[in-house]
């Protein structure tokens, strides 16, 4: 029985430990996981990032070698003061930046690689390369950086940068000291251009040195070269609207209506996107950051919001036509403005009374005033008509992000009741309160993109595609939604009347001086008023210039919008870039040389500066143009005989 109950006792011991044995290894055990394991030194190689070429197959971005020292800081050994100085001296930093930077990779990691001396030079590489064995725990990591094949195209290119604590929190796939697109395509295509990397797992001993190959290099893995892409832009004029975006400050987008394809997006001041390469990045970056002035890093072209101005009377007209409240023959009278109430909204003389096509070229702010209000009081209540002709707005593309592949963005602004019922009570407003909208100001605010996009809706009689910097990806297609047409809520009918009119701007209206020999173009000059608190007293400045233009008048090839801050009126400044940019495009070369001249030779920078020095700004055209010297003018014209032809 003793015998029984004793083999029983050892059988029941030896299940249990069993049973714990399997749950341990089954359920409570853990899975070996090769990248937590100290014994094995895990060595990443970087793939080639893809190369960024504009629609014309030129090349803009490459990559170049780039050397980083790298620490694991359990593995250094103490160094005397002999070894130490020489390997600072190699590295070209004092010993307390030695010591700081040891620091700094041990409360990352002590166990983990991370960056200790960045982006060596070829010669400085050459050097270190054959004297790293004297100093254990560093070894060299060799990677790609960018190398922009231009000097144009800063704020659509982008940039990369190493990437911070919280994005590898938020993207377990990057590790300190690896390199992330910042801005731009580079932003935007991250994924498609960075590859992915491949990694070499080292068996180390128990003194902690490199034998070999864990398992002969079975989990090693090859790194997959990212993808090349082609882009929209248009390389050379995109380097011409930069040339005349120079001592301005502004936005030009270019769009193919037939695609969405943006040809260029210009924002003005630029900068050179190789500042933002190598070991100068950071001390480059922060110094265009803290421009508050002039804002570089600032795109003009996206982020901008600016009342749009006469331009967005043709969209007015449209909205009228649709809802028939209006004829294209009804006139209206304008003596010098409109009036309501008590109140004038101001206009420059014409011939009146105006129908529709005289309204659009002439720019009358008592026709489309007349119209804007038939449109909200057709409805029972303004907040009624205000919600539907909001609708209507917002089909061309307005009051949103557009849904495009740009890193950055604005929505604008299309008011609608809510807005009005926020500002003066619910139902406490009439149409007279929300007037300036008939004429692009009050509470409306678009983007430069946006105004694009609305003449390319236009010049296709009623559809757009949302505008995309992407023509092509490696080996891959681009987005459905970038070759989806989108239509606006007005039916194609009503667009001739109004395509008419913008093409009679440039015939007999306000800008009838841009016209260019052999293209039809269709336009519509703006210039906006321009608000700023200066000593806590909101204070006008010098209006903003601002154009619209397609061409050719049918099947367009081009719409584009330019805006340029403080330039007065729209012909001025804006208009003559539309016309130049349009030639530029169509023909290849610029015969109106006079326009071009006028743009280059006159700088906006005095106006810039007047919040500053206190001079008066110049209301109501009254101004003067401040023309740059001699030897810079020349300088420009240089530069413009050196943009490589496609």
């Amino acid at each position: 029985m003793r015998k029984l109950l004793l083999l029983t006792t050892v059988i029941l011991v030896g299940l249990v430990f069993i049973a714990r044995l399997f749950y341990l290894q089954v359920y409570g055990g853990y899975e070996y996981n090769i990248f937590e394991d100290s014994a094995i030194r895990k060595e990443y190689n970087y793939p080639k990032r893809g190369y960024v070429y504009d629609r014309n197959g030129k090349l803009l971005v490459a990559n170049q070698p780039s050397y980083d020292v790298m620490v694991i800081p359990r593995e250094v050994e103490t160094m005397d003061s002999l070894k130490l100085n020489e390997f600072c001296k190699l590295l070209k930093i004092t010993k307390e930046k030695y010591l700081r930077k040891l620091e700094k990779a041990t409360n990352y990691s002590p166990r983990l690689s991370s960056p200790f001396v960045q982006q060596l030079s070829k010669t400085d590489y050459a050097v270190l390369q054959e004297k790293m064995r004297k100093y254990d725990g560093f070894y060299i990591q060799k990677r790609s950086l960018r190398s922009y094949q231009t000097t144009i195209g800063a704020n659509v290119l982008g940039d990369i940068g190493e990437v911070n604590r919280a994005i590898i929190a938020k993207k377990p796939y990057y590790k300190l000291g690896d390199l992330i697109g910042k801005q731009g395509v580079e932003k935007t295509y991250e994924n498609i251009l960075r590859g992915v990397k491949g990694i070499k797992f080292i068996q180390k001993d128990r003194f902690n040195k490199n034998i070999g190959p864990y398992k002969n290099g079975t989990f090693d893995t090859l790194p997959k070269p990212g993808k090349d892409i082609t882009i929209t832009i248009d390389a050379q004029l995109q380097a011409y609207g930069e040339l005349l975006m120079t001592n301005k400050r502004g936005g030009i987008v270019a769009i193919e209506p037939s695609s969405g394809e943006i040809l260029a997006m210009v924002s003005g001041p630029s900068y050179n996107p190789n500042l933002l390469v190598g070991r100068d990045r950071s001390k480059n970056f922060n110094k265009l950051y803290r421009d508050s002035i002039a804002k570089p890093l600032f795109d003009r072209g996206l982020q901008a919001m600016y009342p749009p101005g006469s331009p967005f009377k043709t969209l007015n007209a449209l909205v009228a036509l649709q809802e028939s409240v209006v004829t294209t023959e009804e006139r209206f009278s304008c003596a010098m403005g409109y009036r309501y109430g008590n109140r004038k909204m101001g206009c420059h003389a014409h011939r009146s009374p105006a129908n529709m096509n005289i309204g659009i070229y002439e720019s009358c702010n008592a026709y489309f005033a007349n119209v804007y209000r038939r449109i909200i009081d057709k409805y029972d209540s303004p907040a009624e008509g205000m919600d539907n002709w909001s609708r209507h707005i917002k089909s061309f593309g307005l009051g949103n992000y557009l849904n495009n592949d740009l890193s950055v963005g604005q929505p604008g602004k299309v008011p609608t009741a809510e807005t009005y019922n926020e500002g003066y009570g619910k139902n406490r407003w009439y149409t007279t309160f929300t007037i300036s909208n008939a004429i692009g100001q009050g509470e409306v605010l678009a983007t430069p993109i946006q105004l694009a996009n609305m003449a390319a809706a236009i010049g296709n009689r009623g559809y757009y595609y949302t505008p995309h910097i992407i023509k092509e990806i490696e080996g891959d297609t681009i987005p459905l939604k970038f070759t989806t047409p989108k239509y606006t809520t007005i039916d194609k009918r009503h667009f001739e009347p109004v395509v008419q009119g913008m093409f009679d701007v440039y015939n007999k209206g306000t800008a009838n001086m841009l016209q260019v020999k052999g293209i039809e173009i269709c336009g519509k000059t703006g210039t906006a008023e321009n608000f700023a608190i200066i000593d806590s007293v909101k204070t006008q400045l010098t209006d903003h210039s601002i154009f619209v233009a397609f061409a050719p008048k049918d099947n367009p090839k081009i719409a584009l919008a330019v805006f340029v801050e403080n330039g007065y009126f729209g012909s001025r400044f804006a208009g003559r870039m539309a016309s130049l940019m349009i030639e530029y495009y169509l023909k290849g070369e610029i015969t109106r040389t006079d326009m071009e001249n006028f743009v280059l030779r006159y700088s906006l920078e005095h106006e810039y500066q007047k919040p500053f020095s206190g001079e008066p700004f110049g209301i109501n055209r009254q101004t003067t143009l401040e023309a740059i010297d001699e030897k810079a003018f020349q300088k420009l014209l240089k530069l413009k005989a050196e943009i490589p032809k496609s």
